[in-house]
């Protein structure tokens, strides 16, 4: 399973990068914002630390607009992936950016019927939103699995995104599902690795190895 960190943060990037745990970068529109500097300068540091998928979105909801975008986000880096809404404007700019050999990550994916249209069109990647379901008292992880299950199905090469994770237990579900990438908050990166239990076994250890020394 690899794990792809989201965030546009470059401190973040590196200190993830630092622990072996990124395999792509997934940004958006809210999370370059955030960060307050120029859209292009940090999608090229980003492809400067990380050797793996970055995905970047396209602002555009027309076919056309989406499709000039895609084409000068892929001329940055090799390693660009553009992210297109799941719309039907979305489809078509998919299905032409994938005859072009452009990557793509289809993103607000929310019914397994869109990750579907998705995978048909042509789309690499297909990130559906788990957390956005479960604020709506929906089971978000229920939609990953049911993703998983037609992909097997019809042998499709797209490979799934499972995107706005809040928490360890979606990159857990996320995993037993078979799910192929987790993209993970930094805050909920460092969770992943914390367990009371090993807290507590490494003060023993060091309150012991203190014994020795007296």
């Amino acid at each position: 399973m690899k794990f792809f960190i989201d965030t546009a943060n470059i401190d973040e990037i590196k200190e993830a990068n630092r622990m072996g745990m990124v395999d792509g970068v997934t940004t958006n529109p809210s999370l370059i914002a955030k960060e307050g500097r120029d859209f292009e300068q940090v999608i090229r540091e980003i492809c400067d630390i990380i050797d793996g998928p970055i995905s970047a979105e396209v602002i555009s909801t027309d076919t056309e607009g989406m499709l000039e975008e895609a084409r000068h986000l892929a001329a940055i880096h090799k390693n660009i992936v553009v992210k297109i809404p799941m719309t039907v404007d979305g489809l078509k700019a998919v299905r032409q950016l994938t005859e072009e050999g452009i990557h793509t990550n289809v993103t607000l994916v929310f019914s397994p019927l869109q990750a579907l249209m998705a995978a048909k069109a042509g789309a690499t990647y297909v990130s559906p939103f788990v957390g956005r379901l479960d604020d709506l008292s929906q089971d978000g992880m229920a939609l990953v699995e049911q993703i998983v299950e037609i992909f097997d199905n019809y042998a499709f090469e797209t490979e799934i995104i499972v995107a706005s994770v809040r928490n360890p237990i979606h990159v857990l579900d996320s995993a037993l599902m078979g799910a192929d990438i987790a993209t993970i908050p930094f805050n909920v990166l460092g969770k992943l690795a914390a367990h009371p239990m090993t807290d507590k076994g490494l003060e023993s250890f060091l309150k012991d190895w203190e014994k020795t020394r007296k």
